[in-house]
């Protein structure tokens, strides 16, 4: 098979989560085990950063590689699902994995993973960790796919564990509270391995204490070391200070990913930064160069991302609750004259909290992303009419697009947003 082909076998072939949701799932790391064991254990040979969380995992990972790659480290990178590319899922530097590794690991592989059945991301994490190896990364900085304790990536022993938030999503896979979601994100907590703690409340610091106090592990809660004292965005730049509540200093930062949301994932990677001085020798001027330059060095996309001026357009991947509530904020925090919203969102979301949340006074453009999972642009659109948002539905996103620019006016903002798969199709 060449690469095309391979890319279709593993897409056909194998249970995939974009496509059938909870059913691609397995509620156990035993097949990645097994392929792992098979592959002589490749994550043994690895030095990991495990990130965990609700929301902004994918951008506390890509800020973390950056300050590695800036800092002269060999830095692999793992995050799901892609936007574009499948390669785009790993990455060494920045660049992502190649066609020829692909090909060559599926050859490998695929008549013991037919005798298993691993599902796509099973088997797509043991690529990942094979390739790191291979490739003698200094460090591989690995998102969870979903949860924590059941999800594939947790057959690695990291340097570091942190798991960014809780809040509601997968509810049908992970749990119906935030304590039983909290639980299973509390699974990444390795024995006498550090962990550190992005966001909590009183429960879920209790939750992750306690889990901290099994695994006799140090545990480090963001928000107990510094303060936000203030941030800004200019010209593209997000531009952060923050009090160290210990010393009392202040300290400051600039990142390219300019979503005022992302001031709660900077202090994340700063504290993780922190754990981790005694064991990478990392300055302050990488971690300010890497944070201002996160997109190119890593390939980040689709957080709060522009795509075009006059009218401002953005995308942002955020798809649950907290994401739309993240993006409403943003949006609060700017001037603009008509807001325009292009949305598609999946069948297993809770898709009526997120309707409730939407602004009436916009103007909006229901569509969906060609997944068998999306919901169908005339089913959101009459749900959306329960909340009094109206507007016409597309074929697909970049119709909806399309017909935004041609009807905003200059100083109007379009906002794309609501499914991670929709922005994946967004032509830019």
């Amino acid at each position: 098979m060449d690469y095309e082909e391979t890319l279709q076998y593993l897409y056909d072939s194998l249970p995939m989560f974009s496509r059938t949701g909870a059913a691609a799932y397995k509620k156990d790391i035993t097949n990645t085990a097994i392929l792992c064991s098979f592959l002589d254990n490749p994550q043994a040979t690895l030095k990991c950063i495990h990130v965990a969380g609700t929301n902004g995992k994918g951008s506390t990972s890509h800020m973390l590689a950056a300050v590695f790659q800036q800092a002269g480290y060999k830095t692999g990178l793992y995050t799901s699902p892609h936007l574009k590319d499948f390669r785009e899922r790993i990455r060494i530097n920045g660049n992502m994995i190649s066609q020829h590794f692909v090909v060559e690991f599926v050859k490998k592989i695929k008549a013991y993973s037919e005798e298993i059945q691993p599902s796509f991301f099973e088997l797509t994490v043991a690529m990942m960790l094979q390739y790191f190896k291979e490739h003698k990364v200094d460090i591989a900085i690995i998102e969870t796919g979903l949860g924590g304790k059941l999800d594939s990536t947790n057959i690695i022993d990291p340097e570091l564990s942190i798991i960014t938030n809780i809040s509601f999503d997968h509810t049908n896979i992970l749990g119906n509270t935030l304590r039983e979601i909290a639980l299973e994100k509390a699974g990444i907590i390795k024995p006498y391995k550090p962990v550190v703690i992005g966001e909590t409340n009183d429960e879920f610091t209790q939750i992750f204490s306690h889990s901290a106090q099994i695994n006799q592990s140090p545990i480090y809660f963001a928000e107990n070391e510094y303060a936000v004292m203030g941030f800004e965005s200019i010209q593209d730049l997000l531009y952060i200070s923050y009090s160290d509540k210990k010393s009392g200093e202040t300290v400051a930062y600039a990142t390219d990913l300019d979503g005022i949301y992302q001031q709660k994932n900077l202090r994340t990677v700063i504290v993780a930064l922190d754990v981790l001085k005694d064991t990478f020798n990392i300055s302050y001027d990488d971690v300010h160069e890497g944070l201002m330059h996160v997109k190119s060095l890593t390939g980040l996309h689709g957080r709060w991302e522009k795509i075009a001026d006059h009218p401002l357009t953005v995308m942002d991947v955020g798809h649950n609750e907290a994401g739309i509530r993240a993006i409403l904020q943003q949006i609060e925090s700017m001037t603009y004259e008509k807001l325009h919203i292009v949305i598609g969102i999946v069948k297993d979301k809770d898709v009526d909290t997120i309707l409730s949340l939407l602004p009436p006074g916009a103007k909006y453009y229901f569509t969906m992303a060609h997944i068998q999972r999306a919901l169908p642009a005339e089913e959101l659109q009459n749900r959306a009419a329960y909340f009094n948002l109206t507007g016409a539905c597309y074929n697909s996103v970049n119709e909806a697009i399309i017909t935004a620019r041609s009807i905003a006016d200059r100083d109007d903002l379009i906002v794309i947003c609501g499914s991670v798969y929709l922005v994946g199709e967004v032509d830019n």
